[in-house]
């Protein structure tokens, strides 16, 4: 089992203690077409101290993203509020899971300030899953998002939510604050729900992402899906249409990888063609913009992404082709 260091008291804790009672599986060898350069750059350790004297957390970190190397040598962190732990215990998900701490109300300047340290032109925001609290943790969103409005007023936001399920009027709060980008990732095919994402609900998903655009046209929105889960291919197009039945702009599709032997298990490593193919799908099928690739991620170059979804948009309007397609 993987431990952690506490960042209150030092102290070793177990990272997956939920995770115990799931059996171990075996972890397929990576194709030669999944490989990342390791982190330690001077960049890097730079992005690193000014993350870890602000004392903040990075789902770079804690979800083991294989790309933390290329992003924090560029000075590109996402990060990851309202704690380190989550309230859900999905399948795939490197973040710890139990009770969390209480918000911390100081959170948001200390992220602001981060992201003026950077000097972040774009910035993505995302957090566990927050079911103990009244709004989901909404509220703590929109007042990083005004954060650092007030201190780099023009670096545009990328909000990563949870799915606020049962929680009326969570989503609103967030709308309302205005990020530019709302992203809420599907995860997976609904086939996969009972075992990937056993806490959250596709539909209601599809529908919030839906309800953002009836909140605010203006607003783009994204969504997000691994492959290599055991879908079908004939689900992934089905969940393409049902992302474009809810007006998403933006959709990225990348390759499952598994952090531990007790999490979900690999059933196959989708080929790069295969992944083109998806794109190629994907804006026939009108999304504004499309990433794709063994080693796209959520964030993986949100900056050069928001550059050129604001582009496809403009050519839509002008009716011409965007360049991306």
């Amino acid at each position: 089992m993987v431990t952690v260091l506490d960042r209150t008291n030092g102290a070793a804790r177990p990272r997956h203690p939920e995770k115990a009672h799931r059996p171990e599986t075996e972890r397929l060898k990576k194709p030669d077409w999944i490989r990342v350069r390791a982190p330690g750059s001077p960049v890097w350790r730079e992005t690193q101290d000014i993350v870890r004297s602000n004392k903040l957390v990075t789902v770079c970190e804690e979800a083991g993203c294989p790309n933390i190397g290329e992003c924090w040598s560029k000075k590109h962190a996402t990060f990851m509020i309202l704690g380190d732990t989550c309230t859900r215990a999905c399948a795939f998900c490197n973040v710890r899971t139990g009770l969390p701490e209480a918000v911390d109300r100081g959170e948001p300047q200390r992220v602001a300030e981060a992201v003026a340290k950077l000097g972040l032109h774009h910035v993505v925001i995302t957090s566990v899953d927050r079911d103990d609290l009244a709004d989901g943790g909404a509220r703590h969103f929109a007042e990083v998002i005004r954060a650092i409005r007030a201190t780099s007023p023009g670096t545009t936001i990328e909000v990563l939510t949870p799915d606020f399920l049962r929680k009326d009027g969570a989503l609103e709060i967030v709308v309302e604050a205005r990020p530019d980008v709302f992203n809420h990732n599907l995860e997976c095919v609904p086939s996969l729900y009972l075992t990937v994402r056993p806490g959250a609900r596709y539909f209601h998903s599809i529908r919030l992402l839906q309800r953002v655009k009836e909140l605010d046209p203006t607003l783009f929105t994204k969504s997000g899906i691994m492959v290599g889960l055991g879908e079908e291919r004939n689900e992934v197009l089905q969940l393409m249409d049902d992302l474009r039945t809810a007006d998403v702009d933006f959709l990225t599709v990348g390759q499952y990888l598994q952090p531990t032997s007790r999490h979900h298990k690999v059933a196959r490593f989708v080929t790069p063609d295969e992944f083109k193919a998806y794109e190629t799908v994907a804006y026939a099928k009108k999304f504004l913009m499309v990433s794709s690739s063994p080693l796209t991620r959520s964030s993986h170059h949100a900056g050069e992404d928001f550059a050129k979804l604001v582009a496809a948009r403009n050519a839509k309007a002008g009716g011409l082709p965007a360049a991306a397609e």
